[in-house]
C-alpha cells in the first residue's frame, strides 16, 4: 500500500493557453452537480412505487443530447468498432479501440460518471489506447446510447449488466476503471465479481469510500430549484464546481453533452453505490488504484484513510484537482495508470 501526494509536473504556458485551460473547467461544474444530484436521487426513489426505467423525457431532449454526444465523440480518436451488446437489462453501447501492438493482453474497460457517457474520457482515451486495447461503456440506466429494457432493482442488478457485457465481449480479465458514480459501480463489480479484474482503478469515486460532503447540499438545493433565474442557477453551479462565473464555456462539446444529459435524461430508479464496509475493503483481492482530489472532492473526507484498508492499494491525492480529476490531471494521470496496469498484467 502506498500514498502519494506529490504534485504533478507543470510548465509555464502562454497567457492565452492558460485562459483556454481555465475555460475548459466548465465541465467540472457539471460533473460535480450531476454527481450530487445522483445521490439526492436516493430521496426521490423513496416516493416511487417500484423500479422504473431510465429514459429521455422527450424526443426533442434525446435529439439534443445525441447531437451533443456525437460532437463530443468527434473530438476523440475514431473507435475501431462500435457494438450494442445484449444483456438482461438492455443493450450496452460499447466502443472498442483495438491496439494490435498492446503491451499485454489485458484490456482497459471504462465506466463513465453520471450523465456523461463515453465521451467524458476524451482527455484520457488517446493515451490509454496508445498502449493497450480499450473498451468503453455507456451505462445502462443513465444518459448515453445504451438502451435499458428492464429496471435495475439494486446494485446486484447494476453490476450484473457489466458482468454480462464482459462475458458477451469474451473478456475474462480486465483493468476496470470508473470515475465518480462509475467508480462506485466499478468497485461494486469488484466486490461481486473479483475474478473478472486484473486491477481496479477508481477516480474520485462517490458513495464508495465515504459520503458526499455536507457543504455541497446548500448550493445543490439552490441549483435544483425550479423557476429560479438562470444567473442564480449558474452561480450556484459555479460555486459547487469551484470556478468563477466568467470561467465557463458552455460551447465546450463535453460540457454541452453533460448539460444535455443532466437536463433531458431521467435515470428512474437507478441504484446508487453505498460505502463499502471495512470488511469489504479488506477483502478486495486485486490491486487497486485510488485517485482523489484535494479540493471540492466528493469522495468523502476520510476517503484516503478508508482506501488504505485495501490490502494492495495505491492511493494518490492529485494536487490542483477537483471532482473532475481525470480531465484535470490529464497526461500525468494517464502515464501513471499505464505504469500501474503494466505492473499488474
Amino acid at each position: 500500500m502506498s500514498t502519494d501526494t506529490s504534485p504533478a509536473e507543470t510548465k509555464d504556458a502562454p497567457a492565452e493557453t492558460k485562459k483556454r485551460k481555465k475555460r475548459r473547467r466548465w465541465p467540472i461544474v457539471l460533473l460535480v452537480i450531476v454527481a450530487v444530484l445522483s445521490t439526492s436521487g436516493l430521496v426521490a426513489m423513496l416516493f416511487m412505487s417500484g423500479p422504473t426505467l431510465g429514459h429521455f423525457r422527450t424526443p426533442e431532449g434525446r435529439a439534443a443530447y445525441v447531437s451533443a454526444y456525437d460532437a463530443a465523440m468527434k473530438t476523440m480518436p475514431a473507435p475501431t468498432a462500435t457494438r450494442d451488446v445484449t444483456t438482461t437489462f438492455g443493450t450496452v453501447r460499447t466502443y472498442v479501440w483495438v491496439n494490435d501492438n498492446a503491451v499485454d493482453d489485458v484490456p482497459v474497460v471504462l465506466l463513465p460518471g453520471r450523465s456523461s457517457g463515453v465521451p467524458m474520457w476524451g482527455v484520457n482515451l488517446p493515451d490509454f489506447a496508445a498502449h493497450r486495447t480499450v473498451y468503453a461503456f455507456d451505462a445502462i440506466g443513465d444518459s448515453g446510447l445504451s438502451q435499458q429494457t428492464i429496471p435495475l432493482r439494486d446494485m446486484d442488478d447494476n453490476t450484473r449488466w457489466v458482468d454480462e457485457a464482459l462475458t458477451a465481449l469474451k473478456l475474462d480479465k480486465v483493468h476496470l476503471v470508473g470515475h465518480s458514480q462509475g467508480g462506485g459501480l466499478a468497485t461494486a463489480v469488484a466486490v461481486r465479481y473479483p475474478e473478472r479484474l486484473a486491477s481496479l482503478t477508481v477516480l474520485e469515486p462517490i458513495m464508495t469510500l465515504g459520503r458526499v460532503p455536507a457543504w455541497i447540499y446548500g448550493w445543490t438545493a439552490l441549483a435544483s430549484l425550479p423557476g429560479i433565474p438562470k444567473s442564480w442557477r449558474d452561480h450556484a453551479l459555479n460555486k459547487i464546481g469551484g470556478v468563477e462565473d466568467e470561467e465557463v464555456d458552455p460551447n465546450d462539446p463535453m460540457a454541452r453533452m453533460i448539460a444535455a444529459g443532466a437536463e433531458h435524461y431521467s435515470a428512474g430508479s437507478l441504484p446508487m453505490p453505498t460505502p463499502l464496509t471495512d470488511a469489504e475493503l479488506k477483502a478486495l483481492p486485486m490491486p487497486v488504484y485510488v485517485a482523489l482530489a484535494p479540493d471540492k472532492s466528493l469522495a468523502g473526507g476520510s476517503a484516503a484513510d478508508k482506501a488504505k484498508l485495501i490490502p494492495d492499494v495505491q492511493v494518490k491525492v492529485w494536487p490542483k484537482t477537483t471532482h473532475s480529476l481525470p480531465m484535470q490531471a490529464g497526461k500525468p494521470l494517464n502515464d501513471e495508470l499505464e505504469s500501474f496496469w503494466a505492473a499488474h498484467p
